[in-house]
């Protein structure tokens, strides 16, 4: 059935939420510090993981409307994974702890570790022009003017590829995303289609865009001349001792998945199955598969100071608003490089980053310290609805998820309570979550 949408404000809001990727915000990028030095040192006590209520709040997700999700949950030395409702909604198959599932964004994490592993080589400056690099493909005032840094933190103000890499995905988005599910596209074209679009931000300001970090991978290619997803395998993915993360070499997995349901917002009724879907679209912005598993262990090396430098963290570390705040205000979430911080409602500061894919979201956070952590996957996507003036509707879907985040990493129960119809005041996601 083809989907129209009529209303021009409607229109605008699908034109804007197709991005997979949420523009949260302008606060200018030299308003800047070091999570380390703004945010509370969450998890020095780590309580003990609460099995009983981490299964009851992952299976109030499922009641709440997601089809499936599956978990990893680590307090110092305990571990709890869980899944809950089912992998693959024609037959009833149900959802496995193990899966792989694509993590998106979580893959910019990857990439920024790999740049900063070349910053420390000398073979890459974070503050010299990406025209330095690419020469042939950044050019003018953008070439001279962007730097690494800024693709890396996202205030580089070139726009995003989705909507020029997927025509009439507004008008039509099931139409759209079936004709690209077999379709190969090269980084190269990625970066032009972007380059190509009207900015959205001008340049120092947050806005979240999967251009930036194809760019990226193209300058690490430059400094190492060698694949970059290759590079991230060799000198990332094996020196943190991931054992099912990868780059597809197909449209297909190779290990046990769930099938991944894309809803677009209502105008793919019924959600339809993407899980066959060829990711170069993504490349180093966010092509990556993984588990929940190997999530929690990547994270806690990195924090852990085991991938890279500690001068290298720190930069990593240092952070721009995520979004534009009321003077006096302090946003919920701080971007770095290839890293947020974010506060949960229950009042923690945790690292991390989400993910969100056609029909798969993925979201990964720690405490500072490493000892508290959770990884969240789900295989339904873009299930919130908007009014004609492009207001979010309340949903059931999204506090639960909240509640099951925040209660795996604080330990306190009292996070179930964002389940309830009280106004709560939500941090927002950049990986393909509106949630502000």
């Amino acid at each position: 059935m083809r989907l129209r949408v009529t209303h021009p404000a409607r229109t605008a809001a699908v034109a804007a939420t197709a991005l997979l990727t949420l523009s949260l915000g302008t606060l200018p990028a030299q308003a800047t510090d070091t999570g380390a030095a703004r945010t509370p040192a969450a998890g020095r006590h780590t309580p003990a993981l609460d099995r009983e209520a981490l299964r009851a709040s992952l299976d109030a997700f499922r009641d709440a409307g997601m089809y499936g999700a599956f978990t990893s949950v680590r307090a110092g030395h305990e571990k709890w994974r869980g899944a809950t409702g089912v992998a693959d909604t024609a037959t009833g198959r149900p959802m496995g702890p193990g899966f792989e599932q694509r993590i998106g964004s979580i893959s910019k994490t990857f990439t920024a570790v790999a740049v900063l592993q070349q910053v420390e080589r000398g073979r890459i400056d974070l503050d010299a022009p990406v025209g330095r690099y690419l020469p042939g493909l950044v050019t003018g005032e953008r070439g001279e003017k962007v730097t690494v840094r800024m693709l890396l933190n996202h205030t580089s103000g070139i726009a995003d590829y989705i909507l020029p890499a997927f025509p009439g995905i507004v008008d039509d988005p099931g139409a759209a995303l079936d004709r690209n599910r077999l379709r190969h596209i090269e980084p190269e074209e990625l970066a032009r289609l972007g380059l190509a679009a009207a900015p959205v931000q001008e340049r120092g300001r947050f806005s979240y865009s999967n251009t930036n970090y194809i760019l990226a991978g193209l300058v690490l290619e430059k400094a190492t001349g060698q694949d970059a997803e290759a590079y991230i395998t060799r000198h990332v993915i094996r020196p943190a001792g991931l054992r099912h993360t990868y780059y597809p070499s197909s449209p297909s997995l190779k290990g046990p998945h769930p099938r991944m349901y894309e809803s677009f917002y209502g105008y793919i009724d019924p959600p339809r199955d993407y899980s066959t879907y060829d990711m170069s679209w993504a490349g180093t912005a966010g092509a990556m598969v993984s588990t929940t598993d190997d999530l929690n262990t990547f994270y806690r090396k990195l924090l852990g100071g085991e991938l890279l430098r500690p001068a290298s963290l720190r930069e990593m570390k240092t952070t721009v608003p995520g979004y534009e705040t009321p003077p006096g205000e302090e946003p919920l979430m701080r971007y770095g490089l290839g890293i947020y911080t974010l506060m949960m409602p229950s009042g923690g500061w945790y690292w991390g980053h989400d993910g969100g894919v056609f029909g798969a979201g993925t979201w990964s956070l720690s405490t500072e310290d490493g000892r508290r952590q959770v990884s969240l996957a789900y295989n339904y996507m873009k299930w919130q609805r908007f009014d004609d003036q492009g207001q979010q509707l309340p949903d059931p879907i999204t506090p639960a998820m909240y509640a099951y985040v925040d209660g795996a990493l604080s330990g306190a129960p009292a996070s179930a309570g964002l389940r309830s119809a009280a106004p709560v005041t939500l941090p927002p996601l950049v990986g393909g979550l509106p949630v502000r």
